[in-house]
């Protein structure tokens, strides 16, 4: 499987204020999900943002909301973000088989999305340094979960240069200067 630009979407799950302060290694983390984000929105890749009880939870750190604008927040109370219909029918408009997977908890809500795009059909890659668990031991299990049930593993990095696929790519120069800054 090799990613295709025009066949890709991201799932941002729950990278919200009150949680994300509680994750393991989070500064780190919130570097690789800029830098992710940045690369697609570079590279147009559709990106969905979910939250997990907003209420409870509070907004999508100011960084990363401040990156992505004026994009559609998706609100759920499933675990997984594929059980919002919402969610579903975002994904059915945009006809891409590949989904990149990125944020917290990696044990919890990004597990059971990563499944039931699994199960819908998408491939899956999953964002490594871009997600975490409040446990680390929690994040590698779920990792090793994930990579059994069928997704594949990434990095930031390996994610926007595979889409790139090429240093004659417009965007190259772009893409190597984010990467340079992880």
């Amino acid at each position: 499987m090799r990613l295709d630009s025009k066949q890709t979407a991201m799932l941002l799950v729950d990278v919200q204020e009150r949680l994300f302060v509680h994750i393991h290694n989070h500064e780190q983390i919130e570097k690789h999900l800029l830098v992710l984000l940045q690369g697609l929105k570079t590279l147009e890749i559709p990106i969905l943002c979910n939250q997990q009880y907003t209420k409870g939870l509070g907004q999508t750190i100011s960084s990363v909301h401040s990156l992505l604008g004026k994009m559609t927040i998706y609100e759920k109370c499933t675990f997984s973000c594929y059980q919002n219909s919402e969610v579903t029918e975002a994904l059915e408009a945009l006809h891409v088989k590949c989904m990149i997977v990125a944020g917290v908890e990696s044990h919890v809500c990004v597990l059971q999305s990563v499944c039931d795009l699994l199960d819908a059909g998408f491939e899956v890659i999953v964002c490594a340094d871009a997600m975490g668990s409040r446990k680390e031991y929690d994040h590698n299990i779920a990792l090793r979960r994930m990579e059994q049930e069928g997704a594949s593993l990434a990095t930031t990095e390996s994610l926007l240069f595979e889409l790139l696929q090429s240093a004659h790519h417009p965007q190259f120069k772009e893409i190597s200067a984010l990467v340079k800054t992880l």
